[in-house]
């Protein structure tokens, strides 16, 4: 809830506590929602009761739970039924990208006239380059200092590079290490990258044993951290201090972790797949998710040029800035007046 605290005095904020998992809430939603006698109801992820009161919008991040499940049977047929269900009610579906718009239409049939698109952003702060409060009011070099007390905090005193997000298998994280362990191999020669690091961020090791049987069988345990969820701040500084961001997934219904990477000033090296291309342009390294070797290959290019570096985390800057979230609030009320009519 903090996150809505501060919103203008035209908003009010009702709390439903029943998690959208329980069977109970394909009505108790619905009856929650007759209070506020609705002109529209916006859903912005695709957990859509049964009973959902028209008209409604709904918004698909991405098909991975579709795409990417673990086992078949009754539970996931009943999944897929309520997820297409929710969709073909709905009187519009915002998708975020053109390639989360392909698979809703080849998928689940929705009617391509049905669909609008509109792309996420990176938060603000990330284009920023500060820091704490007091770096802030005190100029860049507090802020340089603010970076490497942040650093030290971690004992970070060596080049790496980055991956931020969540480990589930359509990350491809097994498959980053391994070119990981391959590059470094490649590199230990040269002098500035003799102690290269991967650092992690983003779900804890121990919950991935198949993430720590990599790391252990590339032989890379000295050299690749995992560092869980960090603060806002500390992401920031990771992004800002990485010698490149590697983002290798398999499948991304939008990709935000690029374009903070980007935002922050990073080179980014990220899949030629699913919306990646879409979302980075012409401003990332691209490589073959699914190929270790090409993933290396990426790694190698970026670390072992300069100039392909900084032309990298210029062009990711303005890149990145094309997005905001003006513009997607903008969008996303186009699409509740073509609703609605208003």
């Amino acid at each position: 809830m903090q996150s809505f605290h501060d919103l203008p005095q035209n908003f009010e904020t009702a709390v439903y506590k029943r998690p959208d998992t329980d069977p109970v809430d394909n009505v108790g939603f619905p009856a929650f929602l007759h209070r506020f006698a609705a002109d529209l109801v916006h859903i912005p992820l695709n957990r859509v009761p049964l009973l959902m009161p028209r008209p409604y919008v709904v918004t698909i991040h991405d098909m991975s739970s579709l795409l990417f499940e673990e086992r078949k049977g009754p539970r996931q047929d009943w999944h897929r039924f309520r997820f297409r269900t929710g969709l073909m009610r709905a009187e519009r579906v915002i998708v975020v990208s053109a390639a989360t718009r392909k698979d809703v239409e080849n998928l689940l049939f929705v009617p391509h006239d049905k669909i609008r698109m509109v792309y996420n952003a990176p938060n603000p702060e990330f284009f920023r380059h500060r820091h704490v409060a007091d770096a802030r009011a005190a100029g860049p070099e507090a802020a340089a200092l603010e970076r490497r007390r942040i650093l030290e905090r971690y004992q970070i005193h060596y080049p790496f590079l980055l991956y931020a997000g969540s480990i589930r298998p359509q990350k491809n994280v097994p498959r980053l290490v391994e070119a990981f362990a391959v590059a470094r191999e490649e590199l230990e020669q040269r002098p500035e990258y003799k102690d290269l690091h991967l650092i992690i961020i983003g779900d804890e090791i121990s919950d991935h044993p198949e993430v720590r049987r990599t790391v252990i069988q590339s032989r890379v345990e000295h050299v690749v951290r995992f560092l869980g969820f960090v603060p806002f701040d500390t992401l920031r500084t990771f992004y800002e201090s990485a010698t490149a961001f590697v983002f290798p997934s398999l499948y991304e219904g939008f990709g935000l972790p690029p374009l903070e990477a980007m935002a922050s000033g990073a080179p980014v090296i990220t899949s030629s797949s699913s919306s990646l291309p879409e979302v980075v342009g012409d401003a990332a390294m691209l490589v073959n998710p699914e190929n270790v070797f090409d993933i290396a290959r990426g790694i190698k290019e970026v670390l072992l040029d300069p100039e392909l570096r900084a032309r990298l985390a210029k062009a990711g800057q303005v890149h990145a800035a094309k997005f905001s979230w003006e513009r997607t609030a903008r969008e996303v009320l186009e699409v509740y007046q073509e609703v609605t009519h208003k």
